[in-house]
């Protein structure tokens, strides 16, 4: 039944909340930056790894045009079913965002790791 879609039975706080974002046309990141939370954050909202706080739900609910109680337990003004009319092609585009962002992340991360051993390695020279 498409009512019982993003009900408490069959989905989460997490599915909602990304489903909500993609049929408001949002990626992950400006979502992220409309809310002024970090893109990890909001990740680990959406994966139910971890809870937004009481204002960034509200916050969430108006800036998704649904209520609070249909994030939280599905029931109220949200949506029925999947999102409609987000193609492939925007889909694919999200996708590669992402991925070019966690690439980003992993290059900083890579030339974190190599300052840190030249430390290390200056450290045992001495």
């Amino acid at each position: 039944m498409a009512d019982d879609w993003y009900g408490e039975d069959a989905a989460t706080f997490g599915d909602r909340l990304e489903g909500a974002r993609e049929a408001a046309g949002l990626s992950q990141t400006e979502l992220a930056a409309k809310l002024g939370v970090r893109l990890e954050t909001l990740q680990s909202w959406e994966e139910d790894m971890a809870d937004p706080r009481a204002n960034k739900l509200q916050m969430v609910a108006g800036m998704l045009n649904v209520s609070l109680m249909w994030l939280l337990n599905g029931e109220g003004a949200g949506l029925d079913g999947p999102p409609q009319g987000v193609d492939e092609a925007e889909r694919e585009r999200e996708i590669l965002r992402e991925i070019r962002e966690a690439r980003a992340v992993i290059k900083d991360l890579d030339a974190r790791l190599e300052r840190l051993e030249r430390r290390v390695k200056a450290g045992e020279s001495q």
